[in-house]
């Protein structure tokens, strides 16, 4: 491996290291939300379905879990009151989840973590420097896209 590919290596795995750990400290910190990192993801997904709801297999699909792993995740939120399930009129076989007051307040509250973050990233840099960054950023992420796509 050369030297660029062993630093850039060093430094996804230790950005990936960092991001997560930053989100557990935010988690941690606010103990009354009684929620795993997962679980925020997971309402992350439900809300961006918006009053619709999201339907169990959107959900699986988007997080790239089985049905029964999303099933258990979700009747826990249920119980913790961040969520909602309703049968489909169409069809009482669909489930459809969206989120409750609080777990909009919650998801809504996440997401402004993640905007401030980024504008506190973004501000030490040069306008330059953040067009390099984001193209960057976008070749990285098209190709593990691409990677979990073959």
């Amino acid at each position: 491996m050369n030297e660029f590919s062993m630093k850039l290596n060093n430094l996804l795995i230790d950005t990936y290291d960092v991001l997560q750990q930053v989100e557990e400290w935010k988690v941690k910190k606010n103990t009354h939300l009684n929620l795993t990192i997962s679980e925020l993801h997971l309402l992350e997904v439900i809300g961006k379905y918006g009053d619709e709801g999201a339907s169990i297999s959107d959900i699986a699909n988007d997080l790239s879990f089985t049905l029964p792993t999303i099933t258990v995740a979700i009747n826990k939120l249920v119980k913790k009151g961040y969520v909602t399930k309703r049968k489909s009129e169409e069809d009482k076989r669909m489930v459809y989840v969206t989120l409750t007051k609080m777990g909009k307040k919650v998801d809504n509250v996440h997401r402004y973590i993640h905007l401030k973050i980024t504008r506190e990233i973004a501000k030490d840099l040069e306008p330059d420097e953040q067009d390099a960054l984001l193209r960057g950023l976008m070749k990285i992420n098209s190709f593990f896209r691409q990677y979990l796509n073959n």
